[in-house]
């Protein structure tokens, strides 16, 4: 299976999770499939009062300069993780 198809399944996996994931964990997963689809971040930094924007932005700007095959692997493992830890 390649990387791009592995990647699509796991995105889709992830969704049908049985538990709601942490805060910390949906930012990470976040932040790598961001970097995944788009690449480095390409959008200013949201005003403090958008909270939920801000920390997306935050979880995405984390990953800047991250090759964007590293990113997906990295969303896979960490989606994988999430998904024997939660079930679907």
């Amino acid at each position: 299976m390649s990387l791009q198809a592995d990647f699509d399944r796991v995105a889709e996996d992830v969704r049908k999770l049985k538990t709601r994931p942490t805060d910390d964990e949906l930012k990470e997963l976040y932040g790598l499939y961001k970097q995944s689809v788009v690449g480095d971040i390409n959008i200013g930094c949201p005003v403090l009062l958008d909270l939920k924007r801000k920390f997306k932005w935050e979880a995405w700007n984390l990953q800047k300069g991250l090759p964007k095959e590293d990113a997906m692997s990295a969303y896979i493992s960490k989606a994988k993780e999430l998904i024997e830890k939660y079930g679907i």
